[in-house]
């Protein structure tokens, strides 16, 4: 592309020439200053005139921008309506979360007054989200504000955080106390020792000796020579010995004053000290002491005092709750020098 420049009649003219990417780069340069005055011109003349009130500018301002304003204000405004839905459904969800939570840690055992914790902090203009874990039942649907701001937004999202916080302490709290007493249970001696059906029960009964009247005190399995023996319950094996009654015996101990013999074993497994899980194989089913055929003897002493098995057998979560709660009593002792056979 070819310049020519001339001034006036007599005057030399000049010619320019400039390729094609010389062309593009000054059309491009020629359109960013048209960019950048005009920039400056908007920045500096029309909203300077727009704040200030210029008679005449400031008119023509207003008129070129109030669509652009108002369109930006409509977006504005449905934003904030829909973080208000959103906000209102989480408030429901909330509520909701609250109510099975007061029915989780009803069935937890927690009282009400451990739902009373120390206040986190208070959020302005924010109700305590704990509230409705100590009173009565709240609900209902949620209706927006008519004109939300970003400021009443933000303290309800904060309060809904502070509400989700106690909520997740409150199902912590239940979900501790339902594993202690899973633990309870676990340590509580109800599952059979032997998967067979009960014998001879815990009581009176005529010695198989004798004749006479007796006090049995446990309850007999029979089964053949070698059937694995499980532990009732988990626990500490406190002795393993021979007796001229019980033959070769096994007491695991338990906690809370409980514990579990298993007598006329062929054979016991576990050692004095060993920590045995509920199930565990321990023993064999034996002939052992003062016996008439082979069979197990399962004894539940408590503070030393033999117990009706079937009781624990029957009634394990139960009795759980029950000793969960006992203060420790003593260790169980060994068997007594004359038990019944």
């Amino acid at each position: 592309m070819q310049l020519m420049i001339t001034h006036g009649s007599v005057a030399r003219s000049r010619v320019i020439h400039l390729s094609r990417w010389q062309l593009a780069l000054g059309v491009f340069a020629l359109a960013a200053l048209l960019m950048l005055l005009s920039g400056a011109v908007y920045h500096f003349v029309f909203l300077k005139a727009a704040r200030e009130g210029w008679p005449v500018v400031s008119q023509v301002v207003r008129l070129v921008v109030r669509d652009e304003i108002a369109q930006r204000d409509r977006f504005m405004r449905e934003n904030l309506d829909a973080m208000a839905q959103r906000v209102g459904e989480m408030q429901a969800k909330l509520v909701r979360l609250e109510a099975v939570g007061l029915r989780v840690v009803g069935l937890a055992g927690v009282k009400p007054e451990d739902l009373r914790p120390a206040e986190r902090g208070t959020v302005p203009g924010a109700a305590p989200a704990a509230a409705p874990l100590a009173g009565p039942g709240r609900g209902g649907p949620y209706v927006p504000l008519e004109a939300p701001s970003l400021e009443q937004l933000r303290q309800t999202i904060e309060g809904l955080d502070v509400a989700a916080d106690q909520s997740l302490d409150v199902f912590t709290l239940a979900e501790s106390r339902l594993l202690e007493s899973r633990l309870a249970a676990l340590m509580i001696p109800s599952a059979a020792p032997v998967a067979v059906a009960a014998g001879s029960g815990f009581g009176f009964r005529a010695d198989p000796f004798t004749g006479r009247p007796a006090l049995h005190t446990g309850l007999d399995f029979p089964a053949e020579v070698g059937t694995p023996i499980h532990a009732a319950a988990g626990g500490i094996v406190v002795a393993r010995e021979w007796h001229p009654a019980y033959g070769h015996v096994l007491e695991i101990d338990h906690g809370n004053g409980l514990a579990t013999r298993y007598a006329h074993c062929a054979s016991i497994d576990v050692e004095i000290g060993t920590v045995v899980r509920r199930g565990q194989a321990v023993a064999k089913v034996g002939n052992s002491g003062r016996s008439t055929g082979p069979h197990l003897h399962f004894e539940v002493l408590l503070n030393g005092v033999p117990q009706d098995p079937a009781r624990f057998l029957a009634g394990g979560s139960r009795l759980a709750t029950e000793f969960a709660t006992r203060p420790a009593p003593r260790r169980p002792g060994t068997v007594p020098a004359n038990p019944p056979g």
